[in-house]
């Protein structure tokens, strides 16, 4: 029997946890959820009889290594920066590790020392990172092997909101992690255009967004999206002139979003004093700066960050309730931790409510000096509030790989990312079957 060790039973482990409890009847699989939770562990593993519940603290090196070393696979669902910790345990008692987040350059350094002991590190196999890179690699070796080259690939995700639930002005709803959404692309996006490297800093990023078509849903903005230059060696397009990977969000929202960062908004790096007896509108006075002019806040503000006052922008800034007299009630919080917080109230999807996933690639190649262009495109609805598209995409790839590797299916060793045909084409063929489909329009 083989034994699986999932750390985290949080919201967007349930898909995985379901899917591999299920495929754990089928093929004599042992799984272990393990949470600092273990009311949570135990409601997700319910009764199954090839799963069971524990408790786990993951900071405590000594508990989490006595686990680890009891099963054949460790699945880490925990925050990014806890799995250089678990890859070094790994690493040291011979078991393979999987995840879907991005690859650190620490964990990265590891991989020579994995394909010496042949232990698989598969990392980045969610929903982006993950199923872009699966789906993009199949088309990239498709277009290859009949002779094309790659002049351009463009490729962009979004984790929205369905129009049928859209009812704010933002026309957007958390499906993942809120502080992932508040601190977004801080840092500076790189990226191929036309043979010439280009680099967004953060305090532009949401300033000079670009508009895309996606097929038979109209016109959404996009924003850069880290360093897409990563990913020039990782898909093989040595070479390539334009090389752009960007978020999808709706039209009116990188404006708006821009607002929140010019203000100061998303910045965690300082706690406001005594922020628990400040007002909203208190806040936004403070933000003002050294006083100048006359009016409201509200105008003020306006003026401040070069917008009409009676605008779109101020108005959804209002509609977030940041000029309002309520009180923010949470002690010396940064104002990144006062946006996500007021975020998660304004921001909610309901439980009768669906979220939505876009997905696109856009490849411009060459063949015998005639220009073509391939459009693919996956849009996903949820269920409700609680099966969310959100949840399934980044759980499923990672089921199915797990799967693949309890069985011996998986051969490519060392520290990876799915982007190699013993990975992508199993998973992507799985995937079809819930309902996981790209649309490819050939120009």
């Amino acid at each position: 029997m083989q034994n699986l060790l999932i750390i985290g039973a949080g919201r967007s482990a349930t898909v995985l946890i379901n899917y591999i409890l299920d495929q754990a009847r089928q093929y004599n699989f042992f799984v272990t959820i393990a949470d600092a939770d273990i009311a949570l562990a135990q409601r997700k593993v319910s009764n199954n009889p090839n799963g069971r519940a524990i408790w786990l603290d993951a900071s405590k090196p000594n508990d989490r290594r006595d686990i680890i070393s009891r099963h054949d696979v460790v699945v880490s669902m925990l925050p990014p920066q806890m799995h250089l910790d678990l890859a070094q345990d790994c690493i040291s008692l011979g078991k393979h590790m999987v995840t879907a987040s991005y690859v650190s350059k620490q964990v990265f350094r590891l991989g020579d020392e994995a394909r010496q002991r042949a232990l698989v590190f598969m990392n980045e196999l969610g929903l982006d990172p993950g199923i872009d890179h699966m789906s993009a690699m199949q088309r990239i070796d498709q277009i290859k092997a009949k002779g094309g080259k790659i002049t351009a690939f463009y490729s962009y995700t979004g984790g929205l909101v369905a129009p049928e639930s859209d009812t704010n002005p933002w026309h957007y709803k958390f499906s993942w992690n809120p502080r992932n959404v508040v601190l977004a692309g801080q840092g500076t996006a790189q990226f191929l255009e036309n043979g010439k490297l280009k680099y967004i800093p953060y305090r532009r990023l949401f300033r000079q967004h670009r508009t895309i078509d996606i097929p038979g849903m109209g016109q959404w903005e996009v924003y850069a999206n880290r360093d897409s230059l990563l990913y020039r060696d990782a898909y093989g397009l040595q070479g390539i002139k334009t090389l752009f990977r960007g978020t999808i969000r709706h039209k009116g929202f990188c404006d708006a979003w821009n607002a929140l960062v010019r203000i100061g908004m998303t910045d965690a790096t300082f706690p406001i004093i005594d922020s628990d007896k400040l007002t909203y509108h208190d806040l936004m006075d403070a933000f003002l700066g050294i006083s100048e002019g006359t009016g409201s806040v509200k105008d003020r503000m306006a003026q401040l960050i070069d917008v009409e006052p009676d605008g779109e922008i101020i108005q959804k800034l209002s509609w977030l309730g940041l000029f309002s007299k309520r009180r923010i009630k949470i002690a010396n919080a940064t104002p990144a931790l006062i946006l996500e917080n007021l975020l998660l109230e304004k921001w909610a999807l309901k439980p009768a409510e669906k979220d939505m996933v876009i997905m696109q690639h856009v490849f411009e190649y060459e063949i015998k000096g005639k220009k073509h262009k391939l459009t693919s495109t996956l849009t996903m609805k949820g269920k409700d509030g609680s099966d969310t598209a959100m949840s399934r995409l980044v759980g499923l790839p990672l089921g199915i790989f797990v799967k693949l590797l309890l069985l011996g299916k998986i051969s490519t060793t060392g520290v990876r990312i799915p982007t190699m045909p013993e990975v992508y084409e199993p998973v992507m063929q799985e995937l079809e079957q819930h309902g996981v489909q790209f649309t490819d329009l050939e120009e």
